[in-house]
């Protein structure tokens, strides 16, 4: 393919990407109220006081933080389409026996990212506490709700990137742009990498989110070298 072409099939990847979040952020968007509910009781049990509840502070911020959980939950519910967007944009660089991995590769990177939503909201509750406990007593939280659903939004978004780690290996393991005896050599520089991104990438800051998302990363690494050996690369 000429670079033209190249460009008009990213551009129509992109627009069938963009039109299935936009649909799916519509979806998101009419249930918003029953998903504000259900990250704000995160919010509760953290401060132990059914009671609390978050505050906004402009007319406008109500409205503007539903769209925006609408517009993350768009993105993962859209998942499955723009993987495959990505996928059948790289695939004309594979051979065609290695083509067939395109319904595996979908279906572990949406596997992968609902995992990582999952720890991001089992590690939720006890990073909230850590976070606002750490200013001790003379420090009281009042969240208001725009900053807390887009931390818990991000915190999921990111969990569920970082979780994409094993199939971006595999996938350039069958490209032949890595191998595993690569993989093999760089562990100890892959445990400063992970720490280092993690550290970056969860936007709470905290230890805990760091470190549950830290450690699943080394062993994504280490499942990517086996799978690799598998495919004797």
């Amino acid at each position: 393919m000429t670079v033209a072409e190249h460009l008009a099939e990213l551009r129509r990847r992109l627009i069938i990407a963009i039109v299935a979040v936009t649909v799916a952020a519509i979806v998101a968007y009419i249930f918003s109220l029953d998903i504000i509910r259900f990250l704000v009781d995160y919010y509760r049990d953290a401060t132990e006081n059914q009671e609390n509840a978050l505050v906004f502070t402009g007319p406008a911020d109500a409205f503007v933080t539903r769209i925006k959980v609408a517009t993350y939950g768009g993105i993962v519910l859209a998942l499955p389409v723009w993987l495959w967007q990505v996928w059948r944009f790289v695939t004309p660089g594979l051979h065609p026996n290695e083509k067939r991995y395109a319904v595996p590769f979908v279906l572990s990177a949406v596997v992968l990212f609902a995992f990582g939503a999952f720890v991001a909201l089992r590690t939720l509750p006890t990073a909230l506490s850590f976070l606002l406990n750490v200013g001790g007593e003379e420090l009281q939280p009042l969240l208001t709700a725009d900053k807390y659903l887009s931390l818990v939004s991000l915190m999921i978004v990111a969990f569920g990137i970082s979780f994409e780690f094993p199939v971006v290996l595999v996938f350039l393991l069958l490209a032949r742009v890595l191998t595993t005896a690569q993989l093999r050599r760089w562990r100890r520089g892959v445990i400063i990498f992970v720490v280092a991104f993690a550290a970056v990438i969860t936007p709470s800051q905290d230890p805990y989110s760091l470190f549950f998302m830290a450690v699943p990363m080394y062993v994504f690494y280490e499942l990517a070298i086996l799978i690799g050996r598998v495919l004797k690369r």
